[in-house]
């Protein structure tokens, strides 16, 4: 057991929510770690105890191209800002991690300044992997390089060089002693090489007591990095798939499959596979806007904190708020926010307040960090599954239907379980609770006078409502009063008409024009229109509508119809 295990993180990405410039120009410091504080105090607010913050030292630009380890970004501030905050933190009982970046550096890194000036004779020539002198490239250096992702502004360190081996162990020895940090995120560790990752758990080992290494991976057998001799963790991009999927599609079975599988693979033991669970970040969109039921933000923050994995806010989501990048930006889903604007969240948003009910949960209750995961109920549109402790047993259901549901669980030998959500009391008859899961929401049932949590129930639940409002008050700023058409749409309209705007079809087949005529768009509003006067259309009838891009395809089928 350490303090990560039960860790309830805040993930900031600082150049974003700072609104630091795009470009460094490696200027004088301006020192915006210092906006920082009130950040802080609002995550103790909502129930983090750790902070993920990243990536904060020098680069050129997103901050993943380092130029410098050992510098604060001067875009941010530097080393003495760096300092306070994390001793800010700290005098708080917050753990802090940092973004370590070891995988490539930016162009303006020293050793490649220096291979660029030396070529050949350059003594870091075999910092970097596979340089070709026979080679140019776009920034016609006259050679090439190993890259990542294809980008040759991220230059691939050569991690099998003992030399880079030390320094980067120098680098994290020098973050523990300067800046006090508890752990690192290492980025893209997926493409990390396994003996590079082994001599930095060694180094991990040797900083600090509790030094946590968790690593950016998306795809794989995750058992591969998660062990004694690699990581201590990794973020569950499977989970995270599955969170918003299961709801768009009411498939609760895909969630369930995941879980099982990961704890298979972990052993079967709540801390065999120790896993970041998130349902956005800064790399994806964010989850309000993934979801086409919005009130499906609270069954999966609920899954979030409750299943097996450590949990993760990431900035600003805790308010609801929207974001999608574009083909050429991520700056859509990391903008800067002022926390004065959203002071009363806690009280006055359904989102906060939600976010903040279970991290103040998550925090009183050692079973959700230790106990054993048990799948007690599983159907397409309901899940519920136990967390077993010591003695404890808790419950927990959510409901992704429109429509509560009724249904018995097994319980602990207690007389009694309360819905800490709900305030509702359960007595305990014959081993088993009788709940009502009420529509797009959930419970956490805890045995009654148990540890101190506050029952209060959640006095403002997210529902979908709230958020159609917010949308249709903005669009009436600029296009006018909604219609009366808009106005009697039915929740299953209203959802469709979304999910549409989202694919960029058309609510409807323009009327003056041929099918030879229309965009491969407007022919997928077409045949939905021929669907629609035969009955209401499935998500599935969505779908395969939306996967054909196909205009001839499209004609064909929209003429089938009579």
């Amino acid at each position: 057991m350490a303090w990560y295990d039960e860790a309830v993180f805040y993930h900031i990405y600082p150049l974003g929510l700072l609104g630091a410039p795009e470009k460094n120009d490696y200027g004088e410091p301006v020192h915006r770690l210092k906006e920082l504080v009130p950040w802080i105090d609002h995550m103790e607010a909502i129930g983090c105890d750790a902070l993920y913050i990243g990536p904060l030292f020098q680069s050129g630009s997103h901050g993943y191209d380092t130029t410098d380890y050992k510098t604060v970004d001067s875009r941010l501030g530097d080393n003495e800002d760096l300092k306070e905050l994390v001793k800010y933190c700290h005098d708080k009982g917050m753990h802090v991690i940092l973004d370590g970046v070891f995988n490539h550096v930016g162009r303006d890194f020293f050793a490649f300044q220096d291979l660029k000036a030396n070529r050949e004779g350059s003594r870091y020539k075999d910092w970097f992997l596979n340089v070709n002198f026979w080679n140019n490239n776009e920034y016609n250096d006259g050679f090439s390089y190993d890259n990542w992702g294809g980008y040759n502004l991220l230059v691939k360190l050569n991690q099998r060089n003992p030399e880079v081996q030390n320094y980067i162990c120098d680098v994290i020895r020098y973050w523990v002693s300067e800046f006090d940090i508890d752990g690192l995120r290492l980025d893209a560790a997926d493409v990390l090489d396994f003996d590079f990752m082994h001599v930095l758990r060694s180094c991990a080992n040797s900083v600090k007591p509790d030094f946590w290494l968790m690593g950016e991976v998306i795809h794989g057998e995750y058992i591969r990095w998660v062990n004694n001799d690699h990581l201590h963790a990794v973020t569950d991009y499977e989970l995270h798939k599955a969170f918003w999927s299961a709801h768009n599609s009411h498939n609760y079975f895909e969630i369930a499959h995941t879980v099982r599988r990961l704890y298979q693979m972990g052993g079967n033991q709540p801390l065999g596979l120790r896993k970041y669970n998130f349902v956005d970040n800064h790399d994806v969109n964010r989850i309000m806007s993934k979801i086409t039921n919005k009130a499906h933000f609270t069954p999966i923050h609920i899954l979030m904190y409750t299943l097996p994995g450590v949990p993760s806010i990431y900035y600003g989501s805790e308010f609801g708020i929207e974001g999608e990048k574009t083909r050429t930006s991520d700056a859509p889903i990391r903008p800067a926010l002022n926390i004065e604007d959203y002071k009363d969240a806690v009280t006055t948003n359904p989102c906060t307040e939600l976010v903040s009910k279970l991290g103040k949960i998550r925090q009183t209750k050692k079973t959700l960090s230790y106990g054993g995961y048990t799948e007690v109920l599983l159907t397409n549109r309901q899940y519920a599954f136990s967390r077993d402790f010591d003695t404890e047993k808790i419950l927990v259901a959510v409901n992704n239907d429109d429509n509560d549901f009724g249904c018995d669980l097994p319980a602990g030998n207690v007389p009694s379980y309360v819905g800490a959500l709900s305030g509702e009391v359960f007595p305990v008859e014959n081993g088993r609770i009788h709940v009502t899961i009420h529509a797009n929401s959930g419970d956490i049932y805890l045995p009654e006078g148990g540890e101190d949590v506050d029952f209060e129930p959640v006095l403002h639940p997210v529902v979908e409502e709230d958020f159609e409002e917010e949308t249709a008050s903005k669009e009436q700023e600029t296009e006018g009063p909604a219609s009366a058409e808009a106005e009697e749409k039915t929740p299953e309209e209203k959802r469709e008409a979304r999910t549409l705007k989202k694919a960029g079809i058309p609510e409807h087949a323009p009327r003056d024009k041929s099918y030879d005529e229309m965009t491969v768009p407007e022919l997928q509003a077409a045949i939905l229109d021929k669907m629609r006067k035969n009955g209401p259309i499935t998500e599935q009838m969505m779908k395969d509508v939306m996967d054909n891009v196909y205009h001839d395809s499209l004609i064909n089928w929209v003429r089938s119809f009579r």
